[in-house]
C-alpha cells in the first residue's frame, strides 16, 4: 500500500475502512423523522467506540507514514519553530511580568523582575507541571503590588481549570486550590486577602446535564479551603448566565459581566469592593454588547454596539445612571471599533478597517489626539498599560512576520521596537495581498493571498483556503510557523474574512448566524471560485481547512460542493447541528445556531445545512482528515466520528476519506510544542498529497 501511495495516484480501497455498525436510531423533530445510525458513538467509553475509533487511528496513521514529505515539513517547521518568542510586558506594583519561549520548549515560562531593565527571575514554569507537556497554563493573574499570583492550571487541553496561588517573592505556592473552574477570571481585593472568581458544581455531585450549568460567583479568602468560600452572585433562576468579575484599576468597585452562552448581548452589575451587599444593575436590559473599558471615579466608561453596529464609547455617571444622562464620547464610524483602553489617562482606540488594525489617541471627554502609524499592515495582537501609565506595549504581527514587541512613550508620541524576534525566514521574498470576491447575494467578502514573489498564475498552485465565520470572531493577519512552512512548498495560503464574525460589525455578525448561516458557505465557496477563476488555482489543487466553526464550515461547503475541492482538513469540527446543543457545553451557542429541538423554523434551517445530515451515498467526496481529540470538552468527538462514518459509507470514489482522534489533547490550546510540530506536518503533508504535490 505504501508503494502505491507514494508514486501512484492518492487513493484508498474503501473497503479498507474500519466497519461501523447501522442502528436503527431516529429522532422525529417537528414531524420529520431523521435517522441517527451513528449514535451509539455518542459513547466515547464504549469498548465498541474505541475499538472502532482505534482502527480508524491505525489506518489513518498507515495512509499518513506513507507520505515521504512528512519528514521534510517536520524538520523545516522544528527549524523555524526554534527562536526565542516574548509576550508582551505588562506591570504590577513597579513590577514587569512577561513570557518567554526560547524556542521548542512545550511552554512558555513566565518571569518577573524590578523594573523594566531589572534581573528577569521565573515566576512560573509550565513545562514542569507534567513530563509530556499536556498540563498547561491556562490563565495568570497578579495582584495589584506584584506580591502574589493566581494561575490556573488546564490538563489534557480540558476547558477546566484549577486555580493556584504562589507567593512571587518566595516562589513557593499557596496551600489554596480551588477546582470546578471553566472560563473564569480572578479579581484580586485591596490587601491581597482573596479573590473573586466563577465556578460550576462540583461534578461528582450534580447531575451530568447540569455541570456546565448554574456557573457561580464566590468569594474565596486566602488559607480557608475551598468549602468555606462565600456565595457572591448565582441567579438559580437563569441557569445559562456565565460571570466574569473584575475589580476596578482604582479597587474601589467589584463589576461583573453578565452573559449568556456566546450571545453578543449582556448585563453588567457594580458593587463597592468592600461590600457584601446588593448589586447595581446597571445594565439590565440585555439589549446590546457593553464592554467596560474603566472609570474615572463614578464615571463608567463603555464600549457598546447600542444603535451602533459598529460600536462607539459612551460614559455612564453612576451617580446619574438614567439613559437620558448618558454621554457619547466616541461616535460611531466606518470602522469597526474592536476594543478600548485607558491608559496615560487617555483612550487607546483599535479600529479594524478591512480585517486589519489601525490605532488612535483619544482624550477621555473623546477628542481625537492622533493616529499611531503601524509599521505595517498586520494586526494589534495585544496592549499591555494601565490608566496612569506613560507608556504602552504594543504586540504586532502579520502572515509573514512573527510578532513584534513596540513601546510606545505617550509624552513624545514615540513608537520603538522593544522585542523582534530573528527567525530564519525572509518575508522579503512573499507577498500578502487583500482582494474581495463576489458572494452569491452580491456581498463583497474580503481575502488575504499570500505566496512567494513572482507567482505564476498559471491554475496550477496548491492552495489552502481557511475561514471561520462565525460567533462574532473576526480573522485579521496572524503569524504561524506552520503557515510559513506552506508557502515555502511554492503554495497559496488564503484567508477570508466571512459573514459571521465581526470584521464589519454587528451587522455582518447577524448576516451569518441562525437562519442567515447558509450565506457563510457561500462567501467560503465564492471566495474559492474566483482564486479558481483568477489563476490561482484549480480544483485539483484546492484545499480547506477549519477548526471548531471552522470545521463546520469546510464541512459544510465540501459536502455541498464536493466538486469544487481536491482536498480538506477538517479539525474538532460542530457537525450534528441538530444535537450539538446536548453535548458538554454546546448548549452555551443556540443563540448562534439555534435549537432544532424547540423551534421548527430552526430544524428547518439547520438541517438544511448539517454536515451529517446531508452526506449523500454514491458521492465521489474529495481527500479528506477529520480530527477530533480524546479530551475536547468543548466540541464533543462523536461530531467527528458520526462524520466520517457517514462519508466513508457514502463514497463512491476512491480517494481517502480518514479520521484521527488525538489522544491527550482538548480543543486545541496548550498543546506542547513538539506535539503540534508534528501533527501540522502530518496534515499538511496529507493536503499536498491529495494536491498531487507529495
Amino acid at each position: 500500500m505504501s508503494d502505491k501511495l507514494q508514486r501512484g495516484p492518492f487513493t484508498i480501497d474503501p473497503a479498507r475502512y474500519p466497519a461501523a455498525r447501522l442502528s436503527d436510531t431516529a429522532d422525529t423533530y417537528h414531524g420529520t423523522i431523521v435517522p441517527d445510525p451513528y449514535r451509539w458513538m455518542e459513547a466515547a467509553d464504549s469498548r465498541e467506540t474505541q475499538e472502532w475509533a482505534d482502527a480508524q487511528n491505525a489506518l489513518t496513521d498507515e495512509v499518513i507514514r506513507s507520505i515521504p514529505a512528512v519528514e521534510q515539513l517536520s524538520a523545516r517547521m522544528t527549524e523555524l519553530w526554534d527562536y526565542p518568542r516574548y509576550g508582551l510586558p505588562w506591570k504590577r506594583g513597579g513590577r514587569y511580568f512577561f513570557s518567554k519561549n526560547d524556542g521548542l520548549q512545550n511552554h512558555a515560562v513566565f518571569f518577573w523582575q524590578e523594573g523594566l531593565n531589572g534581573e528577569p527571575k521565573v515566576l512560573l514554569d509550565p513545562n514542569e507541571f507534567s513530563e509530556d507537556g499536556s498540563v498547561a497554563l491556562m490563565g495568570l493573574s497578579i495582584t495589584r503590588d506584584g506580591k502574589l499570583a493566581a494561575y490556573q492550571k488546564s490538563e489534557s487541553g480540558s476547558d477546566n481549570t484549577l486555580i493556584m496561588v504562589r507567593d512571587i517573592d518566595s516562589g513557593q505556592d499557596l496551600e489554596d486550590v480551588i477546582r470546578f473552574c471553566r472560563f473564569t477570571s480572578v479579581a484580586w481585593i485591596k490587601g491581597n486577602g482573596g479573590f473573586f472568581y466563577s465556578r460550576f458544581p462540583d461534578p461528582a455531585a450534580a447531575p451530568p446535564e447540569e455541570v456546565s450549568r448554574n456557573n457561580q460567583v464566590f468569594f474565596h479568602r486566602l488559607g480557608a479551603p475551598q468549602e468555606q468560600d462565600t456565595p457572591v452572585f448565582y441567579r438559580p433562576d437563569e441557569k445559562e448566565w456565565l460571570y466574569e468579575a473584575s475589580i476596578t484599576q482604582d479597587q474601589q468597585y467589584l463589576v461583573l459581566y453578565i452573559g449568556k452562552g456566546t450571545d453578543t448581548q449582556n448585563r453588567f452589575y457594580y458593587r463597592e469592593a468592600d461590600s457584601d451587599g446588593e448589586f447595581v444593575r446597571l445594565l439590565d436590559d440585555n439589549d446590546a454588547s457593553y464592554r467596560f473599558i474603566g472609570n474615572v471615579g463614578p464615571v463608567f466608561y463603555f464600549q457598546t454596539d447600542l444603535a451602533a453596529p459598529k460600536r462607539r464609547v459612551i460614559a455612564i455617571d453612576v451617580a446619574r445612571p438614567g439613559r437620558e444622562h448618558w454621554r457619547e464620547v466616541i461616535a460611531k464610524g466606518d470602522d469597526l471599533i474592536e476594543w478600548v483602553k485607558i491608559i496615560n489617562h487617555q483612550l487607546v482606540v483599535l479600529r479594524q478597517h478591512h480585517a486589519h488594525h489601525l490605532l488612535f489617541i483619544h482624550e477621555l471627554d473623546g477628542k481625537f489626539v492622533r493616529e499611531i502609524p503601524l509599521p505595517a499592515i498586520g494586526s494589534v495582537i495585544d496592549i499591555t498599560g494601565e490608566q496612569a501609565d506613560e507608556e504602552m506595549f504594543v504586540g504586532l504581527s502579520s502572515f509573514t512576520f512573527p510578532p513584534t514587541i513596540y513601546q510606545y512613550a505617550f509624552r513624545t508620541g514615540a513608537l520603538t521596537v522593544h522585542r523582534a524576534p530573528e527567525i530564519k525566514f525572509n518575508p522579503e521574498e512573499y507577498e500578502t495581498k487583500q482582494f474581495f470576491a463576489t458572494s452569491r447575494d452580491g456581498t463583497k467578502v474580503p481575502l488575504f493571498v499570500t505566496h512567494r514573489r513572482g507567482l505564476a498564475l498559471d491554475g496550477d498552485n496548491p492552495t489552502l483556503v481557511t475561514g471561520y465565520g462565525g460567533f462574532n470572531v473576526g480573522i485579521t493577519p496572524y503569524f504561524s510557523v506552520t503557515q510559513l512552512v506552506w508557502i515555502e512548498t511554492g503554495a497559496v495560503l488564503v484567508e477570508t474574512n466571512l459573514r459571521g464574525g465581526n470584521e464589519y460589525g454587528e451587522e455582518w455578525h447577524k448576516a451569518g448566524m441562525l437562519e442567515n448561516k447558509q450565506n457563510v458557505f457561500d462567501d467560503f465557496i465564492a471566495v474559492c471560485e474566483w482564486l479558481i477563476d483568477n489563476g490561482y488555482t484549480r480544483r485539483e489543487r484546492l484545499a480547506i481547512y477549519g477548526g471548531s466553526n471552522g470545521g463546520l464550515l469546510v464541512a459544510a461547503c465540501m459536502i455541498q460542493r464536493p466538486d469544487l475541492f481536491g482536498a480538506m482538513l477538517c479539525m474538532v469540527p460542530v457537525i450534528d447541528m441538530l444535537r450539538y446543543h446536548l453535548y458538554g457545553i454546546g448548549h452555551f451557542w443556540t443563540g448562534e445556531y439555534g435549537n432544532a429541538e424547540q423551534n421548527p423554523d430552526h430544524f428547518n434551517f439547520l438541517y438544511a445545512y448539517s454536515p451529517l445530515h446531508n452526506v449523500k451515498p454514491g458521492t465521489a467526496y474529495p481527500a479528506s482528515l477529520i480530527v477530533t481529540a480524546d479530551h475536547d470538552d468543548r466540541v464533543e468527538p462523536g461530531h467527528a466520528k458520526k462524520f466520517a462514518a457517514a462519508l466513508q459509507a457514502a463514497q463512491a470514489g476512491n480517494a481517502p476519506l480518514l479520521l484521527r482522534v488525538e489522544s491527550k489533547t482538548g480543543h486545541g490550546h496548550g498543546k506542547p510544542v513538539l506535539k503540534l510540530i508534528r501533527e501540522m506536518a502530518e496534515y499538511y503533508a496529507f493536503i499536498l498529497r491529495a494536491l498531487g504535490k507529495a
